[in-house]
């Protein structure tokens, strides 16, 4: 195996969640930034000029690589939405309206989800048929400029997003207060909450050697009916596509707190290697939380270009690449995060291949494959990239 053993490690269980209604210190101080927010545009109208809002550009542009910490960071490149401006007074008013509706949540200790958040803030502006918002597209990055603005988390204004991605194996959470023993999920997995920060979330023991990160459900499925977790003592997980927000809190907090090292399966085409890239190094578009969400340490366990001819698939696995997986390609290899030559050479194979491969592609050996050879095979040689 290539994870080193491991003890029972037992993980002891911190103190319960606090009670609705008891104010945390992040929420003071939330409240103070969203207090400080509005102070200083208050005080710029009562001098009689323009208020205005610095927000550090969320693109490529702004971004960078840094080498010793591993992860993708946001620059200070920032664009200023003004209120005397015709082309962001409304933008500029959508801010202040999502963060008088935060204000809101949190002084009452409650969650809501961002289609909530949109649903709190849309009205139509007295004497005008105008409402401040007309779809959830336009209230979504709104959330995201406010917690780049005041630098404060979406889960620390009290928002989620709908839970996406299952987890099963050797591991015992406490979840809002109440115990549950992952290895006990049945075939469903226990689905991974939108916020997995301490407050809510506690990990109280595993006997788990490592976790198995599979980007898609129906290989989740395929592992978890072969007790693939059981057999290899390991936490089995799925992301179901590109990882959410709080998958990647769950993988980094997992990493950080129980020392666990994480594998990583996805499809062997850009999308799956991009979909790896942003467990290990972060995402550009949510650059300023890489720090809480990036696991430098992550492996790429596959599906790997070589694959092919390292367990002697044959055509029928095979889908061409097309215009658009050629192009992503090429734009992945400029990426700082992809400079190094074991990536190079990898993405390089994938396009000389000239054809793509799934994991489900791995049942054209037989249906337990990946769980009996494919996934132990790549795990005894140490079969993997970092």
């Amino acid at each position: 195996m290539a994870a080193k053993k491991k003890t029972a490690a037992a993980v002891p269980v911190a103190s319960q969640p606090a009670k609705r209604g008891a104010q945390t210190e992040k929420d003071k101080k939330t409240l103070q930034k969203i207090e400080r927010l509005t102070l200083e545009a208050l005080k710029t109208v009562e001098k009689k000029a323009n208020p205005a809002l610095e927000i550090r550009t969320r693109a490529l542009s702004n971004v960078s690589f840094n080498e010793k910490k591993r992860i993708i960071e946001l620059g200070d490149r920032a664009q200023s939405r003004e209120f005397f401006n015709t082309a962001m007074a409304r933008k500029f008013m959508q801010t202040f309206l999502i963060a008088s509706k935060a204000k809101t949540l949190i002084e009452e200790d409650k969650t809501v989800s961002i289609r909530q958040m949109f649903y709190m803030s849309k009205h139509s502006l007295k004497g005008t048929s105008e409402n401040t918002f007309e779809d959830q597209s336009e209230s979504d990055p709104i959330i995201e400029d406010l917690e780049v603005a005041i630098d404060a988390l979406r889960e620390e204004l009290h928002l989620f997003a709908n839970r996406r991605g299952l987890v099963v194996g050797k591991l015992v959470v406490n979840d809002a207060g109440d115990q549950i023993d992952l290895s006990r999920m049945g075939r469903g997995g226990w689905g991974i909450p939108s916020i997995c920060e301490e407050k809510d979330l506690k990990f109280v023991s595993t006997k788990a050697d490592f976790i198995l990160l599979v980007e898609k459900q129906a290989v989740f499925h395929r592992l978890n009916e072969d007790k693939f977790w059981e057999k290899h003592s390991c936490i089995l997980m799925t992301t179901e596509g590109q990882a959410a927000r709080g998958a990647r809190r769950l993988v980094q907090r997992m990493h950080t707190e129980l020392k666990l090292p994480i594998y990583v399966l996805v499809d062997n085409d850009p999308w799956g290697l991009y979909i790896y890239s942003v467990l290990k190094q972060g995402s550009i578009n949510l650059a300023y939380e890489s720090m809480r969400m990036a696991v430098p340490q992550v492996r790429f366990l596959g599906m790997s270009a070589s694959d092919y001819k390292k367990f002697n698939l044959t055509s029928a696995v095979q889908i061409k690449l097309n215009k658009e997986d050629i192009a992503r390609a090429e734009q992945m290899k400029a990426y700082p995060w992809f400079a190094d030559k074991k990536w190079q050479k990898e993405i390089n194979d994938l396009l000389k291949n000239g054809f793509k491969m799934e994991v489900d592609a791995l049942l054209t050996k037989s249906i337990s494959f990946i769980t009996e050879e494919y996934i132990p095979k790549k795990l005894r040689d140490k079969d993997f990239l970092t």
